[in-house]
């Protein structure tokens, strides 16, 4: 939420339609905490994308190759006009009775 993060990776790539991702944070926080929209999705063999994205991944090139070790292909969605809640909403807000493990759509 700082802007030292551009890229968000996951391992399967969404559908085509989608052009914004909901920021869900984490165990304390446990709530959405904001959006963003997705300016371009890159999908290619983990190191091309490492290449492409390492300037603002915000994470480390050891945790990004533990992510995808073993993985032919990986996802970055590069992240615009990200907007911080000024208060966190729940899952319910969205219509979602669980926390979703990698991406859900909404």
């Amino acid at each position: 939420m700082n802007g030292n993060k551009l890229f968000d990776f996951r391992k399967v790539r969404c559908r085509e339609d989608v052009d914004k991702i909901i920021i869900y944070a984490t165990s304390p926080v446990m709530q959405v905490v904001g959006e963003a929209q997705v300016m371009e999705i890159i999908v290619d063999e983990p190191e091309q994308v490492w290449q492409i994205t390492s300037e603002y991944a915000g994470i480390t090139k050891v945790f990004y190759d533990q992510y995808f070790h073993n993985k032919e292909r990986a996802v970055a969605y590069r992240l615009g006009n990200v907007k911080k809640y000024s208060k966190p909403r729940s899952l319910s807000d969205f219509g979602l009775n669980f926390e979703p493990q990698s991406f859900v759509y909404v």
